[in-house]
Order: structure tokens, then sequence, then C-alpha cells
């Protein structure tokens, strides 16, 4: 077994894996499981795909690279400044609003030790010692997120195990509402839920050795993860509360609550994942944006530590109550960067294997996403409804 690749698709599925899941079944559950399910699945085959197309364009494109220097090789500079322009604005959203959450949560803990600091201290905090861990190489990165996956897998059986002795499936398949164009709009919130592309550069870098099967397998097998946990936590929820009480909860707390009069500890287990479910997408995004300065900018560590983390600090200081709302901002740049970039890049690619064009360094035998023209066509459609679902 090769535990650099098992490892590489933990970090996959934990950088998806974040405490959004926990609002999954609040917006998912009014419409029921049948037609909640369905979406979720459409959700995970076109985000995968369009990782897999990710993972094509930077096999052909040499591996080792970074997205600045695969866009610059596919696109040109034109497109390189429009990729590295998307993947910053949603790098640095993404991990404005994991210091804002991370920083909450180290701060209620540090309370509870009787430990007292402000939101910015404990902010600062967390932002400069998750920082180390990042610049330590995506190695380190891969040893911690193992870790803490473990935890998280083991606290979420243990919250699903006591779940199930009072599950009902009276409700399973209960719907509250049958507007479909209410449910399109919960796939802005899924989407986001399953944006873990930003890593795949990175971990082509870390597995140097792999073949392109195995790196493929990587990517199915790290977004599987995520989707299963999804789906496991979603039933459980809906067998233990109705459709109707799931409408009426306006936060995370209060369907914590609830479920904490099934079982007391609830509250703590799921506080637990929360915080995991934070630093392991935290690791997972803050690599990426490592990796893309070090790539861009070629300058050292200490420099390359500084400009990662300056600006999503400086921005979380800033906007210390706007969590959701910088979540929302990302979920919309994610559908350009996510489906839009990665088909053309490898419609560049392919479009260089078919001419036969010299000075483009394509490998011969690289690895390609199955489904040809018409999977292409599919993944366009995917790209334009997950836009239309943000602006409905």
């Amino acid at each position: 077994m090769n535990l650099k690749l098992v490892g590489s698709s933990l970090i996959i599925a934990g950088t998806a894996l974040g405490a959004g899941m926990l609002a999954i079944p609040m917006v998912l559950a009014q419409f029921g499981l049948l037609w909640g399910t369905l979406l979720m699945l459409v959700i995970w085959l076109g985000t995968t795909y369009a990782a897999l197309l990710l993972l094509e364009a930077s096999i052909k494109s040499g591996g080792g690279l970074g997205m600045n220097t695969i866009a610059r090789k596919t696109l040109g500079k034109g497109g390189q400044l429009v990729t590295n322009g998307l993947l910053y604005a949603l790098l640095v959203c993404l991990l404005m609003a994991y210091i804002i959450g991370a920083g909450d949560l180290v701060k209620k803990m540090l309370h509870g030790v009787g430990i007292e600091m402000s939101m910015m201290q404990t902010q600062i905090l967390f932002t400069l010692v998750a920082g180390v861990v990042v610049a330590s190489g995506t190695a380190a990165i891969d040893k911690v997120n193992r870790l803490l996956f473990a935890v998280m897998v083991v606290v979420l059986g243990i919250t699903l195990f006591s779940l199930v002795p009072t599950m009902s499936f009276e409700h399973l398949l209960d719907a509250a509402s049958n507007d479909k164009v209410e449910l399109i709009k919960t796939s802005s919130v899924l989407f986001t839920s399953f944006g873990f592309m930003v890593v795949i550069p990175s971990l082509v870098t870390y597995n140097k050795g792999a073949s392109h099967r195995d790196l493929r397998n990587m990517v199915i097998v790290g977004s599987v993860i995520p989707l299963a946990c999804y789906l496991l936590w979603l039933y459980a929820v809906v067998g233990n509360l109705t459709p109707e009480q799931l409408v009426k909860f306006s936060n995370v707390s209060e369907l914590i609550a609830a479920l904490g009069t099934r079982f007391s500890g609830i509250q703590v287990i799921l506080s637990t994942f929360t915080g995991l479910a934070l630093l392991t997408s935290f690791l997972g995004v803050a690599m990426a944006l490592f990796d893309q300065n070090a790539d861009t900018f070629k300058q050292n560590k200490a420099v390359t530590y500084v400009l990662t983390f300056i600006f999503p600090l400086v921005g979380a200081l800033w906007a210390a109550d706007q969590f959701l709302s910088v979540l929302g901002y990302a979920g919309f740049i994610l559908v350009f960067l996510a489906i839009f970039v990665p088909m053309a890049m490898t419609m560049k690619l392919r479009s260089f294997e078919k001419q036969k064009s010299a000075g483009h360094e394509v490998l011969a035998e690289a690895y390609q996403a199955g489904g040809g023209s018409i999977a292409m066509g599919l993944s366009f459609v995917f790209g334009c409804f997950l836009i239309g679902a943000q602006l409905v």
C-alpha cells in the first residue's frame, strides 16, 4: 500500500470536508431524501470529473507545477492572469473564512480551560501555528492530516452510532417542500462542500513517482469519502428529525441542540468534528496557496509564508463576523476556477496533441479523462447550471 497516495486521498477528502457538512441536512432535508441524494450525486459527479480534467492538465503540462505555470503553458499569459486572479481570490476567501471559524473555536476552547484571549489574538495564534505546519511541506501536512482525519472518522462514527438507535424510517421519504427552484438554489452549498480541486497540482508534485492510474484513483477515492460522509450524516439526521423541524432551524447550533435531546454528548462530539473539519480544510487550502506563491514568486520559505498568510489574516481580522458571507463569495469564484478553467486547459492541450504542434511540452502517453467531447459538453452545462443556481 502506497501511504503517500492514501494520505493524498485523505488531503483531498479533508479539504472538502468542512464545517458546511453540518448544514447539509438543513438545506436538503425539506426536499426529501430522494431529491436531496440525487442532487448531491450530480454535484459530486460534475465536480469529480472537473477535478480529473485538472489532473489531466497538470500531468500533460509536465507535472510538478502550480496552477500559475499550468495556466501559462496551456492558456497563455492572458489565461495565466485570469487563473491567478480567480485562484488567489478563492484561496484568500476560503482561508479568511477558516481563520474566522477556527479563531472562534480556539477562543471557546481556551475559555473552557480558564485562558481568556480576544478573537483577534486567537485568530493570529491559530494562523501562526497552523501556518508552520503548511510551510513544513506537503509531507508534513500529509502526516498531520492523516492523524486529524482518523480522529474525524472516529468522531463521525461515534455520532452516527449514537443516532442510529433513535432513527425512525417514518420520515425518511417525507418532503416538506416540492419547490424545485429552491432545491436548485442549494446546489451552491453542495458544490462548495466538494471544493477540493485546488490541492491537485500540489498532490501531483508530491506523488512524482505514481502512475497516472494511481493519481486518477487518488482523486476518485478522495472525492468518494466526503460523499459517503455527507450521505450518512444526512440520513442519520433526517431519521431523527422531521423535515418540518429542520426547516425551522436558522443555524447549525440549533440543529446540534435538537439532536442533543436524543443523545446528551452530541454537542461536544459535533463541536470536535467541526473543529477538525475546519483544520483539515485550512491545511489543504493553505497548502494550495503556499505552493502557488512558491511557484509564482520563487522566494524562500520565510517570504512565501508571509505572502501566504498575511492577506487572509488581515482579511479575517477585518471581517471577523462574516464567515458565511465570505464562503458565499468563495463558492461563486469556485465555479469558474473548478469547472471552466480546467476545461479550457484540457481543450487546449488536446488540441495541441491533435495538431502535434512543436514547441509545446506535452507528454505523449499522458493521462486523459474519459468521456471525450460528450463529457466535456456535459461539464460545461454543469458549470452553467451552478452559475444559474447562484443567480436564480
